[in-house]
């Protein structure tokens, strides 16, 4: 799996010659002829070069980028599997991909069935009353979660409630969510089993407890198997239980949420439900409620009746979107969900079904337990037990031996055609490697990836100052990361000489 680093192909800007552009054009012709005045900048003269060189360049450049579709993803949390293009073409049907968004109902009708069905299985899967499709990704689930619950205790009176409680083994984006929504946060230590005591949660418990975010499976890849008492104590309190969807690729099919005892969770259909993500592109994270709260989701609501008055008939049906709902906390967004995706993940989830969607999550446990395994007689595993759809690994005894940290192994990854875990999260594992294999990879790659990791530990008791050094066999060997943080340069500039 080792990827020979590339010759240093020239920047476009440092390419060309004066005359090689032109083919088609007069050898008069001016840009301005063809161009708008506004779009043309002469403080960014371009080269003239063949219409082969610029296709050759930007050709290069996309050979460049790591993906899925060329690589293993190990990213704790993330989920990165492999999208079924199958979605992508189910989502590209002209009727879908065409749809203006402003469009009336009645002529919206087909794609109103898609976002009613996607919701009403949702709920079915996660054990919530509903969901709203209507949050852009998971934090802005999280937002809309906790200011929904700030509403409900609102109505009821209960203006003291202001304190938001986040176990250490949570996901990263909880506290800022809570934050931003005007709450108190109270961090929660887990105890020694990387799980939340219930006795250390009770002791924080009071009558300002408004919310308990856990993610189940937490970010160590264990099973919270006290959730239950840990649900019963925060309601004996008065608070809300909610659930962060970003493990929830462990749990299909086997446990819901809901049946745990959370009141609000959301999903992240770019994880769990393969809609592709990464590199700051669109996500969707629908939000789930329990009963008590389903008055109030964001709006639009996509509502469903048949001729009879009921909602059993599918093929008489009429959809409709609902913005008449008094006690919503209102729209969250533009438009009413991220369509695109929400077309991907019914796609997926119709094409596996229940017992699909099982086996998804059965392998996905599997494969992390077979890494983990792997990994532990060369790599220290802090929680040596069966663990879900991830596992964390450290360093530590490594840095000590070696010098040899989390984030030198990562790069080391790189230099054998893999892209790095995620480091230094959980905060609570020093020197922390999260991995999470997902269902998709095979056992010839997983495999390939333990022999690249064993590698690199071994080349680091031997040679650290091989492993200090890398990557050297990608495009861009190691960059000073501090530096980049402090003092980053955001604009090109031409080398010297170069006009």
């Amino acid at each position: 799996m080792y990827q020979p680093r590339s010759e240093r192909i020239p920047l476009i800007f440092e390419q060309g010659q004066p005359g090689r552009a032109n083919r088609y054009l007069p050898s008069d012709a001016q840009l301005s002829d063809y161009l708008p005045a506004e779009n043309l900048r002469a403080e960014l003269p371009l080269p003239e070069s063949t219409e082969l060189d610029v296709v050759r360049h930007y050709t290069r450049l996309s050979q460049r980028t790591f993906g899925i579709d060329t690589g293993f993803y190990p990213l704790g949390s993330c989920t990165m599997k492999y999208n079924p293009r199958v979605n992508d073409a189910v989502a590209n049907l002209p009727g879908l991909r065409d749809l203006h968004p402003f469009a009336p109902d009645e002529l919206s009708q087909g794609a109103l069935r898609i976002m009613y069905e996607l919701e009403r299985s949702l709920a079915s899967l996660f054990g919530m009353a509903a969901f709203s499709l209507n949050p852009a990704a998971g934090a802005h689930a999280e937002l809309a979660a906790l200011l929904i619950a700030k509403k409900y205790f609102s109505d009821r009176g209960e203006l003291n409630r202001q304190t938001v409680i986040v176990p250490d083994t949570a996901h990263g984006t909880n506290p800022a969510s809570a934050s931003m929504a005007g709450f108190r946060v109270v961090s929660l230590k887990s105890d020694e089993r990387g799980r939340v005591g219930v006795d250390t949660l009770r002791a924080v418990l009071g009558d300002d407890t408004a919310v308990c975010m856990m993610t189940n499976p937490n970010t160590l890849g264990l099973f919270e198997d006290h959730i239950a008492e840990i649900a019963r104590a925060v309601h004996d309190a008065g608070g809300l239980m909610y659930y962060d969807g970003a493990n929830a690729n462990a749990l299909m099919g086997i446990a819901r949420p809901g049946d745990m005892g959370f009141d609000l969770m959301h999903l992240n259909l770019h994880k769990t439900f393969t809609i592709p993500h990464g590199g700051g592109g669109a996500g969707a994270g629908p939000l789930g409620v329990a009963e008590h709260l389903v008055e109030y989701l964001p709006t639009p609501v996509v509502r469903a009746i048949a001729k009879d008055g009921s909602t059993a008939n599918e093929d008489s049906r009429t959809y409709w979107l609902d913005f008449d709902v008094p006690k919503s906390i209102g729209p969250m967004r533009s438009f009413w969900s991220n369509f695109a995706h929400i077309v991907r993940a019914l796609a997926y989830l119709y094409a596996n079904g229940l017992e699909g969607l099982t086996d998804v999550s059965r392998l996905a446990v599997l494969n992390a337990n077979y890494v983990r395994v792997k990994v532990a007689p060369f790599l220290e595993t802090p929680y040596p037990e069966i663990c879900q759809h991830e596992f964390v690994a450290s360093a530590q005894e490594l840095k000590k031996q070696s010098g040899v940290r989390a984030v030198d192994i990562a790069k080391a990854l790189l230099d054998r055609g893999f892209h790095a875990p995620t480091m230094y999260f959980p905060l609570i594992v020093p020197e922390c490697l999260m991995i999470e294999p997902t269902e998709t990879e095979s056992k010839e790659t997983l495999d390939q990836f333990i022999a690249a990791l064993e590698d690199v530990v071994a080349t680091a008791k031997r040679d650290p100052q091989q492993i200090l050094d890398a990557p050297q066999r990608t495009v861009v060997a190691r960059v000073d990361e501090t530096r980049a943080a402090r003092q980053p340069d955001l604009r090109w500039r031409a080398p010297a000489g170069v006009t």
